[in-house]
């Protein structure tokens, strides 16, 4: 007799392996200066950090955490806060932990290797649900991204708050910027995400919560905001 839930299952982890092998191809030798050269275009981040404001003995999950740049940041700039980060490239994680180690905060930072789509936070980090969870310049990266921000929100404690920023459609910016800016990033498979905020706002509107959605520089950058109702 079939099994259709194991064929569901197997073809899942069949996608994921070729997510993880994709990914692993393109940082393999990025990976050791990424931090260098993004710092200079992945606008954004610092504000998304400074605005997650957790709570005292609050919990962070980042999902595509790349190299551990931002969670050791935030860690930094909240610390009395716990974080938890995952990522599809195992090239990627072991880059984030020697980071991580060297910044001395390997107590306050945990990692696990999942996709960002379908993963189990209870067996990853012991716990099923974040007071933040975050995206930065990730959901680009991920083709099935809508299912990664509905994942995100499922990992939210109520009255938790969803961040995002990401590569916005540069309206304000000039044609031929946008041109040459869209073509490079999709050397590296990012693909700007036209309907960030319909999507966010959507999501929100089915799931009870609530959305602040916007831009930056110009059109450069796109970010929002998912706040869950308290239960």
């Amino acid at each position: 007799m079939d099994n259709p839930t194991g064929s569901s299952q197997s073809s899942q982890a069949g996608k994921t392996g070729e997510a993880a092998a994709l990914m692993d191809q393109v940082y393999r030798h990025q990976r050791h200066f990424y931090d260098l050269t993004r710092k200079y275009y992945l606008l954004g981040r610092d504000r998304l950090i400074d605005r997650l404001d957790p709570p005292a003995g609050g919990s962070v999950l980042e999902l595509g955490c790349g190299t551990g740049r931002n969670l050791i940041a935030a860690a930094r700039r909240h610390p009395e806060a716990q974080f938890f980060g995952l990522d599809i490239s195992a090239e990627m994680l072991e880059t984030a932990r020697a980071n991580i180690a060297r910044a001395g905060l390997s107590s306050r930072i945990r990692l696990a290797s999942a996709d960002a789509t379908d993963f189990d936070a209870e067996a990853l980090f012991g716990r099923a649900t974040f007071d933040r969870v975050f995206f930065s310049y990730a959901l680009s990266m991920i083709p099935p991204w809508q299912a990664a921000l509905t994942a995100g929100l499922k990992a939210l404690a109520p009255g938790g708050t969803l961040s995002l920023v990401d590569f916005g459609q540069q309206d304000r910016l000039p044609r031929w910027f946008k041109a040459l800016l869209f073509a490079w990033l999709t050397k590296f498979h990012v693909s700007p995400r036209a309907d960030t905020a319909e999507v966010v706002n959507g999501l929100a509107s089915r799931h009870g919560a609530t959305a602040a959605t916007g831009t930056l520089y110009r059109g450069y950058a796109v970010w929002a905001e998912l706040q869950r109702g308290k239960d």
